[in-house]
């Protein structure tokens, strides 16, 4: 990917050999990295540098050309620039560098550097503009040899980078020098490639500000560039994808990333390959044919950029309506990627990373292991690729913290059965930026996923169609149908779909079955009781010590609020009553006007609280149930009736409170993102459930931290944490046709939110203002007030929502990080297409269906229904001409009880239903409503009856011509025991017979019923049906049918239609 392309990085590109303005070199940078450079020979000088006694490296003069060479990167590395055509030899106490004048005059400045860092002392060699260097040669050979003299060697030993051949006529003269002197040379690759593995902070910034440029161009201009040529059908070569992305990287501000473009290189062109012509290799290139996105067809897309000349790599493949083996080998390939890059940790070998992947590869799909490429990747930082660090199953080195490997996996030249040739040999490609770290390996290219749901298209949904329709057509055609083709063919095709859907329900209905005599036989229903205990009476102290009471005031009531107690005068003495044993109090004035109090107390049966013990602690206790008194001062009867009331409702909200936090499940604390890493923010929010008090509400900002979520106000006390941990599904939920833009999170455990107790939380913010006009009349269409106004909220309301799509966007990236993807969060977003209106709890709502929930969150009390916690849906009153029908849901656990959602439009039915079977939930359908505590009851008190009489299947209570067949045994199917069954009167003998009749007795039925809803008298109904016959070519009805519709239209009991067939009766449900 990275050898044959024209370009060095900018940081690079800046030759001291044509600088007209000084470079700034980083003298403690320079410091510190040659003192690294001299502890690493030192350390390592037989291991790794060849016991060489000088280092001589020499880099080439500049070229068109895209390479990686280790002599320029050691340049970069050292003091931040390349010189091109720069000779130097490193010593023990000398440093020899051969330039020329204008690169010896920048580099001065190190001198003192050097000397005080490692005590060498740098020697200048100018070469003259027509010279060829070989006296200053000469010169330098001296100085080594001289040194190794000096310490009692006879032939000094020089190491040089043997793999990079001399370019240029210095060079050349250089390299014939030094192999003609009397030195042994030895090669320091290895060396260096170990001195450049580990990646100090500075580094590690640069490879992450290059990993954001690349995935961001991935993300946010390669995905949508392709999106949109397959959706309009463009033809596209590889080479024009190629130049467009490399301008993208090139000008970051195109994709909105901050990043100066004079810092910004691409590290290879952009690779894009399809059309079966793959190449895996790091020197692969787009070529000029067109973008193939046929169904079956593979897109690998590559992408690399440098930042300050430190590399980043991404590489993805795209699916397009992929068939079983090319969705199978690349499941198979992310997970053994992710494999390897799991195994990138402090401490583990580099041979770790293949050894994982290629297990995975031999346990999932061993036939693919001839395919998996040879490596696993490669170390990547100034250099693409770092020799020595090739993740391969021989390299034996140890990780360290702050290497950075790019982790490359694919299978090559797989075979796809399909009949288009240029999809039937394909290859699949992942490529991620990784960062070793002690315990978890940082994925800096993450933002760009790689998950089969972001990276397979499906675009042939209509061809199948068509396909499966010319198939009913040719198949029609071959029985020797004579109706028309358009109607054979839609009729085919809406009979198939509802077969395919009655099969796929009877499946599921036997899945389901299964699964809840599985559960039900393991005591899966069960749920426990969370209720805290809260205090009883007993524990209530009002006072600890008699000498606490305070004084007696003239034998009258008091009441003591700090202590929250009453005193009342009894026999002579002031007795003292906490004020949570009052169960009420009252007062009332007789003619006389006389004033009586009326104090009635909690004791055994009537308990301050449900789970109240004092009825075991003290049986033999006498308790004071009532008492009351008479006063003639009618103001202190009632001021002491408003005090013990106002005590007493303060009492048990803090108790009601503390009863409520102490069931609370204890949480984590909120680890605040520190200066560095600024927290993600979202400003200017409301939140619900609100805070307490009176004050006026306060507006606050949503911060993402580091483990959870905070909302805070100005105000200290009004502060709400929301944990990673805690949120069990996030929801984001734009203003469409709503007045707010919302963040909902549904909690797996409660939390307080001011003194409120909840599983819900949600911040939102209104988008526009709801405005009265008062004037009442209507304002014209092309009033410009008006039409200014409703450009100003349009415009508001898309701010809002892109700034919490941008919000969004960065936590569900944070969310994707390792350490949080155990969590798996992601916001999901309410599909209003499937919606549909009903009444979940007092008001009719919009409910929304998402990818895992049912959710109502505009209207509270909020709903959100897990689709993995429902057992069965039931769909109640359907049929019979109803407007309306109801939603009842049975959870899995049966301790639960069923959610209703009532008043739902007949006209949403089929969405519903279609929706249902598209999840894998078992629906039924009921022309009743169902008492569904009873028959709860009756499953889980003989679950293997319930399991006998067929399960759910007493609910298919489905009636019509197609079910008639059908046994009377079958169709009765499970009855409750504790539902009335036997004991049917006559009346509803002839209701539930005259619920089967024919379809065109139906037809007229709920004519009928709609009809009698308007209230239209008998003779408009005849005048209408006498119309409706005439237009169908009836003369006029049998007296039998106008007779039957006229007691319908008054109500009374139809005469049940002797020629119609009758079913057995079914238990009512009511």
């Amino acid at each position: 990917m990275a050898e044959n392309r024209s370009g060095n990085a900018k940081p690079a590109n800046r030759k001291a050999s044509g600088a007209s303005n000084p470079y700034a070199i980083n003298l403690e940078n320079f410091s510190k990295r040659l003192k690294m450079l001299y502890s690493h020979w030192n350390e390592n000088k037989s291991d790794l540098w060849g016991a060489c006694d000088a280092i001589a490296i020499a880099t080439p003069p500049t070229s068109e050309d895209l390479r990686y060479l280790k002599s320029s990167a050691l340049h970069i590395w050292l003091v931040g620039y390349e010189f091109p055509e720069t000779i130097m030899v490193f010593m023990r106490k000398q440093i020899h560098v051969l330039c020329s004048q204008k690169k010896a005059s920048l580099l001065d400045v190190v001198k003192k550097s050097a000397k005080e860092a490692v005590g060498v002392e740098i020697m200048m060699h100018v070469k003259p503009k027509n010279d060829d260097g070989t006296g200053l040669m000469d010169t330098v050979f001296r100085a080594v040899n001289s040194q190794s003299k000096s310490r009692g060697n006879e032939a000094p030993v020089v190491g040089y980078i043997a793999r990079e051949a001399p370019e240029g006529k210095l060079l050349e003269a250089w390299i014939e020098k030094l192999k003609n002197a009397d030195f042994e040379l030895t090669d320091v690759t290895n060396g260096f490639s170990d001195l450049l593995a580990v990646k100090d902070n500075a580094e590690l910034t640069n490879v992450k500000r290059a990993a954001f440029l690349t995935s961001s161009v991935m993300r946010n201009f390669v995905v949508p560039n392709l999106e949109k040529v397959i959706d309009e059908e463009k033809k596209v070569s590889h080479s024009s994808l190629m130049n467009d992305t490399e301008k993208a990287i090139l000008e970051p501000a195109r994709i909105k990333v901050k990043l100066k473009a004079e810092n910004v290189d691409i590290c290879y062109p952009p690779i894009f390959q399809s059309g079966g012509d793959f190449d895996l290799k790091p020197s692969a290139s787009s070529n000029d044919e067109s973008l193939c996105y046929d169904s079956t067809s593979v897109i690998i897309c590559a992408v690399g950029s440098r930042y300050n000349s430190y590399c980043s790599n991404v590489a993805r493949t795209f699916l397009i309506d992929a068939n079983g083996v090319q969705s199978k080998a690349y499941e198979v390939l992310l997970r053994a990627h992710e494999a390897a890059i799991g195994t990138l940790k402090s401490g583990n070998k580099v041979s770790a990373a293949f050894q994982a992947a290629l297990s995975v590869v031999e346990k999932d799909a061993p036939e693919l292991v001839p395919h998996l490429t040879k490596t696993a990747g490669t170390g990547i930082g100034l250099e693409f690729r770092e020799s020595g660090l090739n993740l391969n199953a021989k390299n034996d080195r140890i990780l360290r913290p702050g290497m950075v490997f790019n982790v490359s996996l694919g299978f090559q030249n797989l075979q796809a059965e399909t009949k288009n040739p240029k999809t039937q040999k394909f290859s699949v490609l992942l490529a991620d930026t990784v960062i070793v770290r002690e315990n978890i390996p940082e994925v800096l290219t993450h933002s760009s996923s790689k998950a089969v749901k972001d990276v397979a298209y499906s675009f042939n949904e209509d061809d199948d169609e068509e396909e499966d329709r010319v198939k009913v057509k040719s198949e029609t055609r071959s029985g020797g149908a004579t109706s028309s083709k358009a109607t054979l063919r839609s009729d085919n095709q809406e009979m198939s779909k509802e077969e395919l859907r009655r099969q796929h329900q009877a499946e599921l209905a036997r899945q389901k079955n299964e699964e809840t005599a599985r559960r039900l036989a393991g005591g899966g229903s069960a749920a426990s009781d969370n209720r805290g205990g809260g205090k009883t009476i007993g524990d209530l102290i009002a006072y600890k010590n008699v000498n606490d009471l305070p004084p007696a005031r003239d034998m009258r009531i008091q009441i003591d609020q700090k202590n929250e107690a009453i005193l009342l005068p009894i026999y002579g003495t002031m007795v003292p009553f906490h004020v949570a044993t009052v169960k009420s109090v009252s007062s009332q004035q007789d003619s006389n006007r006389n004033c009586y109090i009326r104090i009635i107390f909690n004791v055994p049966g009537t308990p301050f609280n449900p789970h109240d013990a004092n009825s075991l602690k003290f049986q033999g206790s006498i308790y004071l149930k009532e008492v009351s008194f008479r006063s003639k001062d009618s103001r202190h009867i009632s001021e002491s009736v408003q005090l013990i009331k106002t005590l007493r409702r303060q009492v048990a909200s803090r108790e009601s409170e503390r009863a409520e936090r102490a069931t609370l499940v204890t949480q984590e604390k909120l680890q605040v993102a520190g200066a560095k890493f600024k927290p993600i923010r979202l400003p200017d929010l409301w939140i619900r459930p609100v805070f307490g008090g009176r004050g006026r509400k306060l507006s606050g900002s949503l911060e993402a931290h580091t483990n959870g979520f905070r909302y805070s106000t100005s105000r200290s006390d009004e502060r709400v944490d929301v944990m990673f941990g805690n949120i069990k599904h996030a929801f984001f939920q734009p203003a469409d046709k709503e007045m707010i833009t919302l963040l909902h999170f549904h909690l797996r455990n409660h939390i307080m939110v001011g003194n409120k107790k909840t599983k819900d939380v949600q911040f939102f913010v209104e988008v526009m203002d709801v405005v009265q006009t008062l004037g009442g009349g209507k304002r014209s269409a092309y009033d410009p007030d008006e039409i200014e106004e409703e450009q100003r909220e349009r415009a508001r309301k898309n701010k809002i929502n892109m700034d919490f799509q941008n919000f969004v966007n960065r936590v569900n990236d944070l969310w994707g990080q390792p350490q949080l993807k155990t969590f798996d969060l992601e916001f999901d977003q309410p599909l209003r297409e499937l919606g549909f209106h009903g009444v979940p709890h007092k008001a009719s709502a919009f409910i929304v269906p998402t990818s895992s929930c049912l959710v109502e969150l505009i209207e509270t009390p909020f709903v959100v229904i897990t689709l993995s916690e429902i057992e069965i849906v039931n769909l109640e009153r359907v049929g019979l001409g109803q407007k309306n029908f109801d939603m009842t849901i049975v959870f899995k656990d049966f301790k639960r009880d069923v959610f209703r959602i009532d008043s739902i439009p007949s006209t949403s039915l089929d969405g519903i239903k279609e929706w249902l079977d598209t999840t894998d939930l078992k629906y039924y359908e009921s022309r009743l409503n169902l008492n569904w505590r009873p028959i709860l009851k009756t499953i889980t008190d003989d679950p293997e009856k319930f399991i006998e009489d067929g399960g759910w299947e007493f609910l298919n209570m489905e009636v019509s011509d197609s079910d008639s067949d059908n046994s009377e045994e079958s169709d009765k199917g499970y009855i409750p025991s504790d539902v009335q069954s036997d004991s049917v009167s006559e009346d509803e003998d002839e209701d539930s017979e005259s619920l089967v009749e024919s379809e065109e007795d139906e037809e007229d039925d709920s004519e009928d019923d709609l009809e009698e809803d308007e209230g239209k008298t008998w003779e408009e109904l005849e005048r209408e049906a006498s119309y409706a016959d005439r237009e169908k070519g009836h003369d006029s009805d049998s007296e039998q049918e106008r007779a039957r519709r006229k007691i319908k239209s008054f109500g009374k009991t139809r005469v049940p239609n002797k020629t119609s067939s009758s079913l057995p009766k079914r238990a009512k449900f009511r």
